[in-house]
């Protein structure tokens, strides 16, 4: 049964198969200037030594409840169960793949007490692979005020999940997780921001683990049910802000999508829900996330894919405003680069027009050519003088 006990923080951190990482993980939340914290670990059925490992570190520290549910059944259902056993007024969000800095707490904390009228802050982060190795990279995301649910692909009020606070009444005030599946973080937002404020903090707070065995990363598949359902969080916010009744995420929608190998055989699942109007956006904005989505993630576009993002974009490039025209031109262009370094030069030209093909292979070219220089300058620099 859930705890009546309140500190001022509950860490909620679903986990699973997490041995690896799991105990870093821990320790940098254990290791917060903010102490007054409980840290609340769903297990969802794992079956490495994850469980463990977790139970051991809970006997050192009291603060420390492992909750462990008997199979596996995702992410939202292990949210939503840890959320059932929050009572702090504020809830911070972590993974167990992930390492928070020292003062993570104490500066989110510090924004939300001194802005009553924002519900939720996230932070910047360095990125780092599956070794714990930083990458030169940083994760800083644009401030959610930006969002835009009618923009192709929408523009989501995100915050990085991991690194989320959030008050306690306004995830109550929305429900929780729905079933938004590879998109319950998007959907969650939406609906946040109808709530109050949302801020990116931009302090460094954290470490944000990128591997391929990350959800939505790890196939092209799940990819395209991230691209769908995040779109259809966007369909949502505009029924709910137009006072329409909202679209519901049914939970055994998931066993259909799996069942489905191809973007348009996704979009047949859920256009009966739609108007016409939401169905022509939902076609085009898919379109444009997958291929958002192929950019960073460890897959390429499929021959399917390819085709069906080349004809939904012929047919509606008058829809884009000039903007959101060359913002589409240059995630082509930038998936159509990473594909040919992958050698997928047959799905390259069945994805990208003529005029995009040539912009493509020439920025492949340039980037040859400097990347060459580079090595040159190297050597250069390595001879001994004379």
């Amino acid at each position: 049964m859930p705890s009546d006990t309140a500190c001022r923080v509950d860490v909620l951190i679903p986990v699973y198969n997490a041995a690896n990482t799991v105990r870093a993980s821990l320790r940098s939340i254990q290791e917060q200037t903010v102490s007054d914290v409980r840290i609340l670990v769903i297990d969802d059925g794992s079956t490495d030594a994850t469980a463990a490992i977790v139970s051991e570190i809970s006997l050192e520290d009291p603060r420390l409840e492992l909750i462990r549910k008997p199979f596996n059944s995702g992410i939202v259902d292990t949210l939503n169960v840890g959320f059932g056993y929050c009572r702090s007024p504020y809830i911070a969000r972590h993974d167990a793949d992930d390492v928070a800095y020292p003062n993570r707490f104490e500066v989110q904390l510090r924004y939300l007490e001194t802005h009553a009228d924002c519900v939720a802050v996230g932070a910047a982060t360095r990125l780092i692979d599956a070794a714990g190795r930083h990458q030169g990279g940083y994760s800083r995301l644009p401030q959610p005020d930006i969002a835009d649910p009618h923009w192709f692909p929408s523009r989501e009020p995100y915050i990085l999940h991991p690194f989320l606070m959030i008050r306690r009444d306004a995830l109550v005030a929305v429900g929780g997780y729905r079933h938004a599946f590879h998109a319950e973080d998007t959907d969650l937002y939406w609906r946040v921001q109808e709530r109050g404020g949302m801020c990116n903090l931009p302090d460094l707070l954290g470490e944000y683990r990128i591997h391929a065995g990350s959800i939505s990363g790890t196939s092209i598949q799940n990819g395209r049910i991230s691209a769908l359902n995040s779109q259809l969080s966007a369909i949502s916010a505009v029924r709910r802000r137009s006072g329409l009744p909202d679209l519901v995420f049914p939970p055994e929608r998931l066993a259909a999508y799996r069942q489905t190998d191809t973007t348009t055989g996704l979009l047949q699942l859920v256009m009966g829900d739609l108007t016409p109007e939401e169905r022509a956006y939902l076609e085009l904005a898919v379109a444009v996330k997958i291929v958002e989505g192929a950019i960073y993630r460890p897959y390429y576009l499929d021959e399917e894919d390819c085709r069906f993002v080349r004809r939904t974009l012929t047919a509606n490039w008058y829809r884009f405003c000039r903007e959101n025209t060359e913002e589409v031109r240059e995630k082509l262009v930038s998936v159509g680069t990473k594909m040919v370094y992958g050698r997928r030069l047959r799905e390259v030209a069945m994805l990208l027009p003529p005029t995009l093909l040539a912009r493509t292979l020439g920025q492949v070219a340039r980037f040859s050519l400097e990347a060459r220089l580079r090595r040159w300058m190297r050597r250069l620099r390595s001879r001994p003088a004379i």
